[in-house]
């Protein structure tokens, strides 16, 4: 697990290879990825949205925009948390990603950017 706090809002990620989803012989490796969001601050948030980078050893980088995470734009009051569970195909089967949480604080309307810290995707196979 990797995890990085910003601004009082404490980010952590949780990567799993999913075999039986995944076809190595057809360059495609599926990983799902559970990522908790821990509202430290004193302030209520709501994630609007979210921006990924995406490192596919030997191949060009990928970048995702959109509107909140998995179809949601969760708010969190102090001390509350948000869970989700979403998933990345690799064609090397060795990756990483990284981004950012575009959130706002509901009092007064200030934005701010959240790290997502970089967590690694690696088939079992690939650390022998």
């Amino acid at each position: 697990m990797v995890t990085e706090i910003t601004q009082g809002i404490k980010v952590s990620v949780e990567t799993e290879y999913q075999p039986s989803y995944s076809s190595p012989s057809q360059y495609h490796y599926v990983f799902t990825y559970k990522i908790t969001i821990e509202n430290q601050s004193e302030f209520t948030i709501q994630l609007l949205r979210r921006h990924w980078q995406i490192f596919d050893a030997g191949f060009n980088p990928r970048e995702v925009d959109g509107e909140g995470v998995v179809g949601q734009q969760p708010i969190l009051e102090p001390n509350q948390m948000h869970h989700y569970v979403s998933g990345c195909n690799l064609k090397s089967g060795i990756g990483k990603m990284v981004g950012t949480y575009l959130m706002e604080r509901i009092v007064d309307g200030i934005r701010f950017e959240v790290t997502v810290p970089e967590f690694h995707m690696i088939t079992p196979l690939r650390l022998n």
